[in-house]
């Protein structure tokens, strides 16, 4: 696996007219493929929304933070991905264990192992009363092509969405990353004529990262450098923010009933972390006061 370090960059195009983020994730995507002992294909589909939910947290402010829920109809199940305006990002997969064969052009089928039935959600919690919520339907389950139309349908802006992710034979991770290009107001039809042709000539993301190219690198093979103003980097690292206190939360908010059979059943109480795979053990005795303390 690389040893550069994952981090992603903004910058804005065309005197601002063109916003354009990119990350390397491949150490993120390496992290949650270990902790959830994902498959190839489900590694590969994992690893590109936590590309895109680490471009999409960049677009957040200090504390907000947002959920992206892919929900398709194949054999993975949902795809869950946190992420913050501050660079942490976790995700993981319903069905870790999923493998298919490579796709028409011998690459791994996300597509397949998502489903091109389905919607996509992401949840932006602003410290507002209520977080918001935009929606829309998966096109192919490839996640690059269904946020490109997330973006179009659900925010109004025209955006390209590309992410990719390579797998060694070992099953780790070798190259993970992607772009995301949103044209703002005022864009003119020949400068999105030059920048949909550039597209179909540049190299697919994940070789990019494979070959070394930083996020910077990535941009400045779609624009020409004079045109960049460079604005953020921001390190990315996998952050979970799980606890034996949130635990405690979560069991107090069953309700009295339900934690009084769960001591009679079991004795205590053991949770696991869907993010990071760490349990957490509630012992006799800490589940008897957390009843005690519902019951005052």
């Amino acid at each position: 696996m690389s040893s550069q370090q994952d981090y992603l960059v903004k910058a804005l195009v065309l005197e601002g007219k063109v916003r354009v983020y990119a990350v390397r994730s491949t150490q993120v995507a390496e992290e949650c493929r270990r902790r959830q002992d994902t498959w190839p294909t489900a590694t590969a589909a994992l690893g590109r929304t936590l590309s895109v939910g680490a471009m999409m947290g960049a677009m957040l402010k200090g504390e907000e933070k947002l959920t992206i829920r892919v929900a398709g109809d194949g054999p993975i199940g949902r795809i869950i991905v946190d992420a913050n305006g501050k660079g942490e990002v976790r995700g993981f997969v319903s069905n870790p264990h999923v493998d298919l064969p490579l796709n028409d052009q011998g690459k791994l089928d996300v597509g397949g192992a998502v489903g091109a039935q389905g919607y996509l959600y992401v949840t932006r919690d602003l410290g507002l009363k209520e977080p918001y919520q935009g929606s829309s339907p998966l096109v192919s389950g490839e996640i690059g092509e269904d946020f490109t139309y997330y973006f179009a349908q659900s925010e109004q802006t025209p955006s390209a969405v590309a992410v990719g992710v390579l797998v060694n034979p070992d099953h780790s991770v070798k190259a993970s990353g992607g772009y995301i290009i949103q044209l703002l107001p005022g864009v003119d039809d020949q400068f999105i004529s030059q920048l949909e042709k550039r597209l179909t000539e540049i190299p697919p993301v994940s070789h990019m990262v494979d070959q070394g190219y930083t996020p910077e690198q990535m941009i400045e093979t779609l624009f020409p450098a004079a045109q960049i103003k460079w604005l953020e980097r921001l390190p990315i690292r996998f952050s979970c923010n799980c606890s034996k206190e949130r635990v405690k939360e979560v069991l107090a908010s069953l309700g009295v009933q339900e934690l009084e059979k769960m001591l009679a059943e079991q004795g205590q109480a053991e949770v696991n972390c869907h993010f990071c795979r760490e349990t957490y053990e509630v012992s006799k005795d800490e589940l008897t006061q957390l009843i005690a303390d519902q019951k005052d």
